[in-house]
């Protein structure tokens, strides 16, 4: 069984209000995609990364984040898509994987994901699919033109984050049924909970946020000057 990394960084960063994509800013003296590359490329049963970037961005990604930081473990940089799904199935559908080999998709932008995590998350996606999410901390209100409609339980509520895991015959059935009934979803497990498989969950961390806004990028540069790291 091998063990394939999906990196979607394909995305346009337009609430960072930054003059490059969110990707590519500066946390210490690298690049936020190449801190989270670090994460896979330096754990033991990862065997093979691919990175979706936009077309116009392939080549600086190769260049300036893969080969400048020595990634040897990204077989490909390959396009993505309008939005994530497609950027996904475009990563799916450029992979050489056998049925059972197990695929974790994870934001390019979640630089800090605990790797003492990855093989529970393996092992979890077994069964058909395991992804790492943390309990809410905030009472929840259902919304509808500005009125609350609903409180559901906090208790029974968890946000998703990545990785996300599956097996990739699981995973790549998943995105072509979404694909060919024009289905739509925020994260990739969604796909694979309404084809009936069981997804289950690994409690994760709340230092592994996703870096989309101003505000967030602050607390990253934070994280990391308290971790020292470069």
């Amino acid at each position: 069984m091998a063990v394939i990394v999906l990196i979607p960084a394909a995305g346009t960063g337009s609430r960072m209000g930054a003059g490059v994509n969110k990707q590519y800013l500066a946390l210490a003296d690298r690049p936020v995609l190449a801190h989270t590359l670090s994460i896979f490329q330096n754990h033991p049963i990862v065997d093979e990364i691919l990175v979706i970037s936009p077309r116009d961005e392939i080549d600086f990604c190769r260049n300036e984040v893969v080969e400048r930081y020595a990634f040897n473990k990204v077989r490909a940089v390959v396009e993505g898509g309008k939005e994530r799904q497609d950027s996904v199935r475009n990563g799916l559908g450029a992979l050489e994987a056998e049925p059972t080999d197990v695929v974790l998709i994870h934001d390019g932008v979640r630089p800090f994901f605990p790797p003492q995590l990855i093989g529970s998350v393996i092992t979890g996606a077994q069964a058909g699919g395991c992804i790492v999410a943390v309990p809410v901390k905030d009472t929840i209100k259902e919304v509808d033109q500005g009125r609350i409609v609903g409180t559901p339980p906090r208790g029974s509520l968890w946000q998703a984050q990545t990785p996300q895991a599956f097996p990739f015959a699981i995973i790549r059935e998943a995105h072509a049924k979404a694909f060919k009934e024009g289905f739509r979803a925020t994260d990739d497990a969604s796909l694979v909970e309404r084809l009936g498989y069981p997804v289950g969950v690994v409690q994760g961390s709340y230092r592994n946020f996703k870096i989309t806004t101003p505000e967030d990028l602050v607390m990253a540069r934070a994280f990391i000057g308290a971790e020292g790291r470069t």
